[in-house]
């Protein structure tokens, strides 16, 4: 599969989804006690993809909605400051969503959130509406299924978009990511059955999302299931040392290259898709920007936080050169 062809707009990648507020905890979290350190940053599925678009060389655009609280500032510093533009950021007389994060050496997190009533979970089909000409122009788009479970108002809007962009030719990454805490499984199926055939990539990890989202905990057998729901190519991320990669002309695995130093996972599969969709939008193969997906992803985990380590694009392209081996 070669890159995309659509005629690009002012952007080569659009990232529709939800900013959060993070907190950066400074122990575990069953552990914490009163004057525990933390450390604030920002992060959320939609800024760690633009993030990763924009260090693999795409012009890459957020839409999203974010408060008017005293974060609200900052947090457009830091996607700004990220390369993302952020033009088109809707404001809403709401908080920003949050969320606590501790993770150790080993990568292991655990998250406490608060969203509920947030800027974000307002976004709706009018907003969708008022970003059509982008929509409509742009060569890619991600979102995910985080996005459409915010509210009953953002599942609309991520259909409405997923249609705009699939009318007009572009291209949809879309990562179901199922999150018990914010929809059901039989929403969250409906919501992927409706999306899939308007994907050209999806994103996914098994056995979570697959046990989940098709029934299965078979890497091999979720990729199969995610295709015959519409998708055209499907990404499975399957431990941290593999991900399987099904595009229609056979499913196989490919190594992960190996972190030698680990510090937190938090939001490496956004990194693996922002980086793939961009590198596809600039009009690599697909065997190529996956290459480099997954070599990005791999360098991100040595970051704390969703936007702790966006690799540069040619740390990841080495990185990628060296796994690939001699020709």
């Amino acid at each position: 599969m070669r890159g995309l062809t659509t005629p690009a707009g002012p952007y080569d990648v659009l990232v529709l989804g939800e900013v959060l507020v993070e907190v950066q905890a400074g122990t575990a979290l069953h552990s914490a006690v009163d004057g525990t350190g933390a450390r604030i940053s920002y992060s959320g599925d939609a800024l760690n993809a633009a993030a990763a678009a924009v260090a693999a060389g795409a012009r890459t655009a957020l839409l999203a909605v974010v408060g008017e609280d005293e974060l609200s500032g900052p947090l457009l510093h830091r996607a700004a400051g990220l390369g993302i533009d952020v033009a088109h950021v809707r404001r809403a007389p709401r908080p920003n969503g949050a969320y606590l994060l501790s993770a150790d050496t080993e990568g292991d997190r655990a998250f406490v959130y608060w969203r509920t009533g947030s800027a974000g979970s307002t976004l709706s089909r009018a907003h969708i509406e008022s970003w059509q000409d982008l929509l409509t122009t742009t060569p890619a788009l991600i979102t995910s299924g985080i996005t459409g479970a915010l509210s009953p108002s953002s599942r609309e809007a991520v259909l409405a978009a997923a249609e705009a962009v699939h009318r007009a030719g572009g291209h949809l990454s879309y990562d179901p990511n199922f999150r018990s805490r914010l929809t059901s499984r039989s929403e969250a199926r409906e919501l992927l059955a409706r999306v899939a055939p308007r994907t050209g990539l999806l994103k996914t990890s098994c056995p979570a999302d697959a046990l989940a989202l098709v029934g299965t905990d078979d890497p091999g057998e979720a990729a199969a299931r995610y295709r015959r729901l519409g998708a055209r190519t499907v990404a499975v991320t399957a431990g941290s040392g593999r991900l399987l990669l099904h595009d229609g002309a056979g499913a196989r695995y490919l190594p992960v290259p190996a972190n030698p130093a680990p510090v937190d996972a938090t939001g490496a599969g956004d990194c693996f898709t922002g980086t793939t969709t961009a590198r596809l939008a600039l009009g690599d193969t697909l065997a190529d920007a996956v290459a480099y997906g997954v070599a990005a992803a791999s360098l991100s985990v040595s970051g704390r936080g969703g936007t702790g380590l966006v690799p540069a694009f040619g740390d990841t392209a080495a990185l990628a050169r060296r796994q690939a081996g001699p020709d």
